[in-house]
């Protein structure tokens, strides 16, 4: 792949009309290269990291995103991690600057693996994402998850896909 670029995300295979049903081939351990890759970030407010205004804040970015131009549909990607109990990061892959929002970039090599199941084997999959860095001899430092679909298009779909991300360094 090319610097920046994912996988491809197959946005027109969306019969709930929210969140496209997610393919995961190309995905699975895919080795992304990402310099100075522009993104949105933003936080969420958490419960022992059980998000609690993640609707909120993600329905007032989707809104300056598409108020300011839209998604590049080839670059579609969230990547969301704990900060701690209390706090979330999460950055949208985003093709220019969205006015009132937090613009920074995002740089390092990854790897990827798709896993399958509820949101909360997410701290078993970060494990396992570290234990995937390390059986290649390399260090695994930030861990993020694409998280794929919303919980509800998730349960329309009878599958909840989530795309762990490991930012490696050699060891």
């Amino acid at each position: 792949m090319q610097t920046n670029e994912v996988p491809h995300y197959d946005n027109s295979d969306n019969p709930t009309g929210c969140c496209a049903r997610f393919n995961p081939e190309g995905w699975d351990g895919a080795e992304l290269h990402f310099q100075d890759k522009r993104v949105l970030r933003a936080t969420t407010r958490s419960a022992m990291h059980v998000p609690l205004n993640m609707g909120k804040v993600f329905n007032r970015v989707h809104q300056h995103i598409e108020g300011s131009g839209g998604y590049d549909m080839d670059d579609i990607l969230v990547l969301s991690r704990d900060l701690s109990a209390w706090k979330a990061e999460h950055l949208f892959a985003v093709p220019r600057d969205i006015p009132d929002e937090e613009m920074t970039t995002i740089s390092g090599d990854f790897i990827t693996k798709v896993f399958e199941g509820p949101y909360k084997e997410a701290p078993a999959w970060e494990e396992k994402m570290k234990e995937l860095v390390r059986a290649r001899g390399q260090e695994p430092t930030d861990i993020y998850f694409f998280y794929t679909t919303c919980p509800k298009c998730a349960k329309t779909y009878g599958k909840n896909y989530v795309v762990g991300f490991a930012r490696i360094v050699e060891a």
